[in-house]
């Protein structure tokens, strides 16, 4: 896996991720509390107002920011919003007003949502191999598992010599330093955008998702992902404390459980995924993920068994995700990519956005047996309609025609037959000459 690093433009941008990923860690940890130092007790709703702002800033800023990337130089985009990134970091030390962090948080966010889709859509143009690129997205998902351990680690340690505020600045250090590594390559051009309208630019990667069988398929998963992994995040902490009577050490050890259970499937991926497709890998593992969920609702007795359904459940939400680069990648044209990154960006985040708030409010009102059963059923329920809509046989190349071709177009220029019964067959994704996905002999 690592013989990917020896690619100089890969290895900057790989390092630029994770120092930035690293400096938000801390900015989390330093934003908690911020949060208590303003609002005592109330606290929570900060931080949980904070969370909702965050996804509705992923949900509605990534498309919009996708219909402009096409027009700026990819190195001066990215390069810029880490810059934003890094302003906004700097700033919130000095607040002094709860408002001030919601304000704050959106920017922020913003900027994250027109970011990671434009960096996402960069790393197939740079390892144009399929392998390679599998690769690299099992070392992004390892590099997200990491920072949830190393970063609060590495905050803790901070704290004992510096105050709260003070990991601001490591934050802010991140950015400028994944700015500076991404100045320090060149990166592929954009391809030769087409003049379109701002709606048409800013719905294309929506409808070339909801167009491709496959993508809706993705979309069932990230649903289920979002109900199990919601179940995770959301009443760990009150699971551990307030169901087993534990420790806060015990609620970090089961949240390191999961994401130990994340890195072993992301080491164990590229090799896997040369054996078995993509959907059967991703559907057994938000599979495992809802039997987990069910399994939930009785074996909880201790923290030997959390620990171990979280590690099951981590094992699952990796196999799950981890691959979706490669569908976005296999449906999209290199002109429609950052847009289809920016959908499945935000449809995914809609998930965690509808997940997160029904995962606090079942657990609060009705406890975990129920919880863990209606986030079950909600899972298993994306399962079914993933399998209904992704079909078991899924090839890259498709035979089709094009009826609405006049005889002799340039696209149909060699196929069997003339005019508008002409056909042939290609690598197939939506596009302007293929608006539509074929039904089968079609």
């Amino acid at each position: 896996m690592l013989d990917i690093f020896s690619h100089r433009t890969y290895r900057h941008l790989f390092a630029a991720q994770v120092i930035a990923l690293i400096g938000t860690g801390l900015a989390t940890v330093a934003l908690g509390l911020l949060a208590f130092d303003l609002a005592g007790d109330n606290a929570g709703m900060v931080l949980g107002t904070a969370l909702a702002i965050k996804m509705i800033a992923y949900v509605g800023v990534a498309p919009v920011a996708a219909a402009f990337a096409d027009r700026l130089p990819r190195r001066t985009m990215l390069v810029t919003l880490d810059l934003v990134r890094a302003a906004v970091a700097l700033m919130l030390p000095f607040v002094s007003q709860i408002w001030e962090i919601y304000v704050l948080i959106f920017v922020l966010q913003a900027a994250s949502a027109a970011f990671t889709p434009t960096f996402q859509a960069t790393i197939p143009d740079v390892l144009p191999l399929e392998k390679d690129y599998t690769k690299a997205l099992s070392l992004s998902r390892l590099a997200y598992d990491m920072e949830t351990l190393v970063s609060p680690m590495l905050a803790a340690a901070l704290l004992t010599v510096i105050s709260f505020h003070n990991l601001f600045a490591g934050t802010v250090v991140g950015f400028l330093a994944s700015a500076a590594l991404v100045v320090s390559v060149a990166l592929p051009a954009h391809p030769a955008p087409q003049r379109r309208g701002i709606y048409d630019r800013t719905t294309r990667g929506l409808r070339i998702y909801l167009a491709t069988p496959r993508l809706r398929g993705l979309l069932a998963i990230s649903a289920g992902v979002a109900a199990a992994g919601s179940m995770v995040f959301v009443n760990t902490v009150v699971i551990v404390q307030a169901g087993l009577g534990l420790t806060q050490s015990a609620v970090a050890l089961a949240l390191a459980s999961f994401g130990a259970g994340s890195i072993v499937a992301a080491l164990a991926l590229p090799r896997l995924l040369e054996k078995l497709p993509d959907r059967t890998a991703m559907l057994g593992g938000i599979g495992l993920m809802v039997v987990g969920l069910f399994v939930g609702t009785w074996l909880v007795v201790g923290q030997i068994s959390l620990m171990a359904l979280w590690f099951a459940i981590g094992l699952g939400y990796s196999t799950a995700q981890t691959p979706s680069g490669r569908l976005l990648r296999r449906s999209s044209n290199p002109e429609d990519r950052p847009a289809l990154f920016a959908a499945q960006f935000a449809l995914s985040h809609a998930c965690w956005l509808l997940f997160y708030p029904l995962a606090g409010w079942l657990g609060t009102r009705y406890g975990m047996p129920v919880t863990f059963a209606v986030l079950g059923g909600a899972g298993a329920l994306a399962v079914w309609v993933a399998f209904r809509v992704w079909p078991a046989q899924d090839p890259e190349v498709i035979e089709h025609e094009h009826p609405d071709l006049p005889t002799g177009h340039t696209h149909t220029q060699g196929s069997a037959g003339s005019g508008d019964q002409a056909r042939h067959a290609h690598a197939f994704v939506v596009d302007d000459q293929h608006p539509h996905w074929p039904s089968v002999g079609r």
